[in-house]
């Protein structure tokens, strides 16, 4: 039997007020509270500067260096009308930082707002950028729902589509955020290791780190690994299916090094992962080594991961084995790295194979996170997200944070 086909997605829900969900982050990133579940599943808090307590001397820490993009396109038609653009993902260019550094023209998929509006072929706006005007245009090539696929393009050619978005894009706050963002988002909605323009969400366990807590933990000898995994809107999507086996898991981007492969190859031990996108991003790339054991002829730019596959796969391989296999997939295909996606969807049952250790915020009830979290520490999640509510913790993304120790075999 597989796991998702006994799992009753009403056990996984709470009750989580309003008045819970912060809407602005705290001053001071490290002055968060930290919820901790130890390994025997004792619970108690500290606070997020003090996170270095809770970790091991010569322990390995992986990061998620995405960095979210202002995706949010505001045009407005003659008549008054607003229509708003959300960029989602690119489709031509296909790769996040090829699109984003497209000159003159570049295809996104776009969740598109006020739809019923935009009747017209082309929307119009002009960019004051750097001094001169800048004339962008959005033609709308197919659609399908609220979604559709948007050929954005502007004259002159010379502006990058990263510094467009940059110049007007506002920032993409959640959709559980009831206000507008402003320019004090722009910086306090990324990490501060941020690097690799992609997302659309922030990974916001990175959120509460300072240059502070980083000194500590290297103090602690604790070493520092980073990933990319650009955050789709799709992870704020609450599972609305009667079933998992019906729920349709988003596709997100995934980027990491050929270095990176093998240094986990050489580590053959879990790690702690920054955030759940880190936690799916090790668990991809495991995945990916043991499809490659498998059939080490998949071609370059085949090797992706779908929702269930990993369910379906050898369950016996070793974290070494399955990073070696990667690496040695890499040098046969002669990539310095590795472009792919993953839907792959955690949920109680599966057996985590690189992770030992989550650092993560509180996650909406109902979601793929939540089902993640419980997964890792298995129905301990209840007394944790209980504690939390009754000791005052803010939630979601401007929330507080965690770090659990995986549940014990």
């Amino acid at each position: 039997m597989k796991p998702f086909e006994n799992i009753p997605l009403s056990e996984y829900t709470y009750e989580l007020p309003d008045k819970r969900i912060a809407a602005f982050p705290e001053e001071n990133r490290e002055e968060s509270l930290l919820l901790v579940c130890e390994n025997n599943l004792q619970i108690h808090h500290d606070h997020f500067r003090n996170l270095a307590d809770y970790l091991q001397e010569g322990d390995q820490l992986v990061f998620n260096n995405s960095r979210v993009i202002p995706a949010r396109l505001i045009f407005k038609k003659n008549t008054g009308s607003r229509i708003e653009l959300f960029c989602l993902a690119p489709l031509d260019p296909l790769r996040y930082d090829l699109s984003l550094h497209s000159k003159g023209s570049c295809t996104w998929e776009c969740m598109v707002g006020n739809l019923k509006r935009f009747t017209d072929r082309h929307l119009h706006l002009d960019v004051l950028l750097n001094g001169r005007i800048i004339t962008l245009q959005a033609e709308k090539l197919k659609q399908n729902g609220n979604l559709a696929e948007i050929r954005f393009s502007w004259l002159p050619e010379g502006p990058t589509f990263a510094e467009i978005l940059s110049a007007i894009g506002k920032t993409p706050l959640p959709p559980y955020i009831k206000r507008e963002p402003d320019n004090m988002d722009r910086e306090r909605y990324q990490t501060i290791y941020s690097k690799k323009d992609g997302s659309v969400a922030a990974p916001t366990a990175g959120l509460h780190f300072t240059d502070k807590v980083l000194g500590e933990l290297k103090r602690k000898n604790i070493s520092f690994h980073e990933v990319t995994l650009h955050v789709g809107a799709g992870t704020f999507q609450p599972i609305k299916a009667d079933s998992l086996h019906n729920h349709e898991m988003h596709a997100e981007f995934i980027q990491v090094s050929h270095d990176f492969i093998h240094q986990m190859s050489e580590l053959n031990q879990p790690v702690v992962a920054v955030g759940t996108t880190t936690v799916r991003t090790l668990e991809s790339l495991y995945w990916m080594g043991v499809k490659v054991l498998e059939n080490g002829a998949i071609p370059a730019g085949e090797l992706k991961l779908s929702q269930w596959e990993a369910y379906e796969l050898p369950q016996d391989v070793s974290i070494c084995n399955a990073f070696k296999a990667l690496e040695k997939w890499l040098d046969l295909n002669g990539m310095k790295e590795l472009v792919t996606s993953t839907r792959l969807m955690i949920v109680p049952g599966y057996r985590f194979n690189t992770v030992k250790t989550l650092i993560t915020n509180f996650h909406q009830p109902g979601s793929t996170l939540l089902l993640l979290v419980a997964a890792f520490i298995g129905d301990s999640w209840k007394d944790a997200y209980h504690y939390a509510l009754n000791k005052g913790f803010r939630f979601l993304s401007y929330g507080d944070s965690s770090i659990l120790f995986g549940k014990p075999d």
